[in-house]
C-alpha cells in the first residue's frame, strides 16, 4: 500500500513546459514559433472558425437545395399488435394519449409486429394490411379514423 506522500503521475504523463521567447539558444526565440508578422502572430490574432482567409467559405459555397415544410408533417407513432394486448375493448388515439404513450400531435399506425391475442377495437391513423387482417382474424374491428 502507497502513502499519500508517494503518489506521483505515471511516467510520460507529463511534460515540461515549452518555454517561449527565452533567446536564441532556447531555439523558441525571436518569433517564438509564431514565424514573422501576421495576425497570427500577434497578441490576441485569432481567426474565426470556418475562416478561409478571406476565400468563399465552403458553407457559403454549396449550393442551397431543398426544402422541408415541418409545419405540416404528419408524424405517425408506431404501435406493434403485441403491445394492443395490454388493452381492453376498444383501443384508440385518445386512450393511448391518456396512458402516455402516443403525444397529441402525432398520428397512430398499427403495424403487425407479433400476435394478437384478444378481440379489440382499435381505431387509428392507418394500418399495415397484415394488420388489419391480423385484428380481424382475432374477431376484432380496424377503423380507420
Amino acid at each position: 500500500m502507497s502513502l499519500l506522500s508517494e503518489l506521483a503521475p505515471n511516467k510520460g504523463a507529463t511534460h515540461k513546459k515549452k518555454r517561449v521567447g527565452r533567446g536564441d539558444g532556447s531555439n523558441w526565440g525571436g518569433t517564438a514559433g509564431k514565424g514573422h508578422k501576421g495576425q497570427k502572430a500577434r497578441s490576441g490574432g485569432k481567426v474565426r472558425r470556418g475562416f478561409e482567409g478571406g476565400q468563399t467559405p465552403l458553407i457559403r459555397r454549396m449550393p442551397k437545395i431543398g426544402f422541408k415544410n415541418t409545419d405540416f408533417k404528419n408524424n405517425y407513432a408506431i404501435i406493434n399488435l403485441q403491445q394492443l394486448n395490454k388493452f381492453d375493448g376498444e383501443v384508440s388515439p385518445q386512450t393511448l394519449t391518456e396512458m402516455g404513450l402516443l403525444s397529441k400531435s402525432d398520428k397512430l399506425k398499427i403495424l403487425a409486429n407479433g400476435k394478437l391475442e384478444k378481440s379489440l377495437t382499435v381505431k387509428a391513423h392507418k394500418f399495415s394490411e397484415a394488420a388489419k387482417k391480423e385484428i380481424e382474424k382475432a374477431g376484432g374491428t380496424a377503423e380507420v379514423i
